[in-house]
């Protein structure tokens, strides 16, 4: 198996939640260095900036972006003009343009670039993907509720223009539900909750449908208690089909079919591993699309103003 040198930029919170016990995990892929002008991680050689990692160990094959979605843009072409493969974490940048040049720049030089929907690798997605394969869907539910003061603690951006807000899970479904089925759905009405105090949604309905009138129905929403509600439903001519923490239980009829543990992240990695070895690209926009059509088209309703332990 081919081996090669990852250097992390980032070193947040997902970062220490996911990113390292996945990539100690994945054979082929060797941590050598980390970037991050405010924060370390121990036993790994550490670095203020993107230009001093890559200064400093020129023998990189990869990088992987881990930093809020705005700074990714221009970390990732530093990175792919000095000739380097990019793992982006979700979501692939702030704006769809953004991600088109990355794509297109990655394509010019011919490098790896990935764009990284980690919830696609949750255990039940294929398994899902192959039974709904024979069969014609009807109607698809989204419901995706979480607490926000759990799962992104003091993460104050997540509140401002661009930290897209309850879409930051949301678009985790997204990525889901466009891995299940291949055809093109549209958004048709949104209703956003935006507190008075932020610039982007605390919650967030959509309503889509495809091109034969399928509907998809999604509810998003960051004021739920513990634990989390990751759920969607698919039903088609042939049985109901429910997926639910995410994507690791999957239950036809009320049956549970496949229940397992947690294991996205390490399988993002060695899909990545499998790219580097390949030269292949793997960059999906439909995902952030959704997002920004709701964005673009949906209702603002103003709500009750946010508070959190940054102050936000």
């Amino acid at each position: 198996m081919s081996s090669f040198r990852l250097g992390l930029v980032g070193a947040g919170k997902i970062v220490r939640d996911q990113h390292l016990a996945a990539i100690q995990a994945t054979p082929g892929l060797e941590l050598v260095a980390v970037a991050d002008p405010h924060a370390g991680l121990e036993g790994v050689p550490g670095h203020a900036s993107l230009e001093a990692m890559l200064a400093a160990e020129p023998e990189l094959d990869a990088v992987a972006i881990c930093t809020p979605a705005h700074l990714r843009h221009a970390l990732a072409r530093q990175a792919l003009e000095a000739g380097k493969a990019v793992l982006l974490e979700k979501p692939p940048g702030a704006t769809l343009a953004e991600v088109e040049d990355l794509k297109a720049l990655a394509e010019q030089r011919d490098l790896v670039l990935f764009a990284a929907w980690h919830s696609r690798f949750a255990p039940a997605i294929e398994p899902a993907r192959e039974w709904l394969r024979e069969r014609r869907i009807s109607a698809i539910e989204i419901t995706w509720h979480e607490d926000v003061r759990v799962w992104h603690p003091g993460q104050a951006w997540l509140w401002e223009a661009g930290g897209m807000g309850v879409f930051d899970p949301g678009i985790n479904a997204l990525s889901i539900v466009t891995r299940l089925v291949d055809q093109s759905f549209f958004l048709k009405q949104a209703r956003l909750e935006v507190p008075e105090n932020c610039q982007t949604p605390i919650a967030a309905q959509l309503q889509l449908r495809d091109g034969g009138g399928v509907p998809l129905e999604a509810d998003f929403d960051f004021r739920h208690e513990d634990p989390p509600c990751w759920n969607m439903t698919l039903t088609t001519d042939q049985g109901r089909l429910e997926l639910s923490g995410g994507g690791c239980r999957m239950s036809v009829d009320g049956d549970v079919v496949l229940d397992e543990t947690e294991r996205e992240y390490p399988g993002l990695y060695a899909h990545f591993q499998a790219l580097l070895a390949t030269g292949r690209r793997d960059v999906d926009v439909v995902p952030l699309r959704h997002v920004a059509d709701a964005m673009m088209l949906g209702h603002r309703q103003a709500t009750t103003a946010f508070h959190d332990a940054s102050g936000a």
